[in-house]
């Protein structure tokens, strides 16, 4: 499977691997930006994946450098214990993608997806957690209707609510985009397909995406060395809201760190192009400063 790393150079020129020493890729995915951070001079990395299929996928990309990179199966929150459980205290850098790889919207199977119909499962770690089956037909209709709207920012999410809720059992995610469909009055031509939103709304409910995200961003902050850097991509604003002012928090607080973006580096046009998903990502950076 092709991957192409979101913001790879920008990512690289923050977090400056030709430093040496140890970096964390908290969401290592296929192992693109793993790859390119040991290329670069990274004496270690740590690869953090919640996704065992993606780990698995990694490995094998990663074969020949595997004596520079440890794999471990554990959610990027996980940070702390991850670092503990090795006898790490500082690092020198850390990156988050915080986006769905190429390989979870791509395999047969994991429901991330309408373009196929399979069955609706959309977990990111299919090893635990209840599927997006699960929660769509257990859930009230004022509970969908609030999920779709907070984390989907869909206007017409009372009424898909109602169209789902009349529709359920819900199994498979063509099912569920055509109830969409059918529930939202037509428009003519639109930029995205109407269920977009609604999918998106119920992946980070399922996987508890903006969950202690704060959290994690002062997490990874105190555990990087001095002149340490942290950087973190998001794809959408729910996501880069939380990242941003949590950063800003930080800097504020302590005078040791300091905000590397003042404003979201996005892709350039040429990515964009040879990407397409790369379009909605935004990257922030902080550091620490030297003592």
């Amino acid at each position: 499977m092709t991957h192409d790393p979101v913001l790879l150079e920008e990512a690289l020129l923050f977090l400056r691997p030709e430093r040496g020493g140890t970096y964390v890729d908290c969401t290592v995915g296929l192992g693109g930006h793993t790859e390119a951070l040991v290329a670069r001079g990274a004496t270690r990395v740590i690869g953090i994946d919640r996704d065992t299929e993606a780990l698995r996928t990694a490995e094998s990309r990663l074969a020949p450098i595997a004596g520079r990179v440890v794999l471990v199966h554990a959610d990027y929150r996980e940070l702390a214990t991850v670092l503990s459980e090795r006898g790490i205290s500082a690092v020198d850098g850390i990156l988050a993608d915080l986006g769905v790889s190429s390989l979870q919207f791509d395999s047969e199977g994991r429901g991330f997806s309408f373009r196929r119909d399979e069955p609706l499962d959309m977990r990111m770690d299919q090893s635990s957690g209840p599927t997006a089956a699960d929660l769509v037909n257990a859930a009230r209709e004022t509970e969908l209707a609030d999920v779709i709207f907070r984390y989907g920012e869909e206007r017409q999410s009372r009424r898909i609510a109602r169209a789902i809720v009349a529709s359920r059992p819900v199994a498979r995610t063509g099912e569920l985009a055509a109830i969409v469909r059918r529930a939202i009055p037509g428009r003519g031509w639109q930029r995205i397909d109407p269920a977009t939103r609604t999918f998106q709304a119920l992946r980070i409910w399922v996987n508890g995406e903006l969950d202690d995200l704060d959290t994690f961003v002062r997490t990874a902050a105190a555990h990087l060395a001095p002149a340490a850097r942290l950087g973190v991509i998001s794809f959408h604003s729910l996501e880069d809201r939380i990242v941003k002012h949590t950063m800003r928090g930080i800097a504020g607080e302590d005078d040791g760190f300091r905000i590397l973006t003042k404003k979201p580096i996005a892709p350039d046009e040429a990515e964009v192009r040879r990407n397409p998903r790369s379009r909605s990502a935004k990257l922030r950076a902080i550091e620490r400063l030297a003592a």
